[in-house]
């Protein structure tokens, strides 16, 4: 059996168990997946006893993507670039970190290359976002209640045309092809949007849908939403996790079925 995990806090809602466990029964192997309850003052110590106890891989959620960094014994170059870490394989011991944010976000955000693309916030999720679009000559404008992440968002793309804008102008980025909002719940509900040529790519799943979602709906926009890449991101994991070969496209659809009749239960 191998043992595998998702940590973070709160993680009561995480639906990683159900989607990662449903792919390794298709895959006929024996797997262990539990939602652990940690957050940064408790990392290090889960870690550690991780290593002990044997575990092949974990998934991080908020808020351990940065945090987990400093503890991890090898870290890819892009997961580095955009600072954020949202799978952990263990090998020999010792802990190595990936970004399977990026890779969903490139698949994802692939028919927007080369456009005009706003993202809210400027978490790990952005950072990720954002490390996708490196190298797509894509125009990126970034919506933040302050400047203290800037450096960071910069880094994650440093070659990408970036532009920061003041949260309470979201009118500013309507003419956008796509706007990726990132941020917590609640963080969009005061947003009007009475008109816009954008899509929104929504990353939340819980609660759905958003506010932010409801009025890009009324207005006929393409909606992505959170399911599509907790789903797309959890591929790369089960790949990596099982070190199995499989069809993609096969399994995303079984996995989006089985996460959507789980939220709509």
């Amino acid at each position: 059996m191998i043992k595998l995990g998702v940590a973070g806090s709160p993680i009561s809602h995480s639906l990683s168990p159900v989607i990662h466990l449903a792919a390794y029964k298709e895959l006929k192997i024996d797997a262990e997946f539990d939602a652990l309850e940690v957050n940064e003052n408790t990392f290090r110590d889960f870690y550690q006893d991780a290593k002990k106890k044997n575990f092949r891989g974990l998934a991080l959620t908020m808020p351990l993507k940065e945090v987990c960094i400093d503890y991890l014994d090898l870290v890819e170059p892009v997961a580095r670039q955009i600072t954020s870490v949202n799978t952990i394989v263990f090998k020999s011991g010792g802990g190595n970190g990936f970004s399977t944010d990026l890779l969903a976000f490139k698949n994802l955000l692939s028919p927007y290359f080369g456009k005009e693309i706003a993202i809210l916030g400027a978490g790990g999720t952005a950072r990720a976002a954002l490390g996708a679009l490196k190298g797509t000559n894509t125009k990126v404008k970034i919506l933040t209640r302050s400047s203290s992440r800037h450096s960071k968002m910069i880094e994650a793309a440093s070659d990408t045309d970036i532009a920061f804008v003041d949260w309470n102008d979201f009118s500013s980025i309507q003419n956008s092809n796509l706007i990726i909002s990132t941020t917590p719940k609640g963080s969009t509900d005061s947003f009007v949007v009475n008109e816009s040529n954008a899509d929104l790519f929504e990353v939340l799943y819980h609660p759905w849908p958003t506010k932010l979602v409801q009025n890009y709906q009324r207005l006929g926009k393409q909606v992505i939403g959170g399911l599509s890449l907790l789903v797309e991101q959890a591929l790369f994991q089960i790949q990596k996790f099982s070190e199995e070969d499989f069809d993609f496209d096969v399994m995303r659809t079984k996995l989006l079925k089985v996460a959507e009749q789980t939220v709509n239960k």
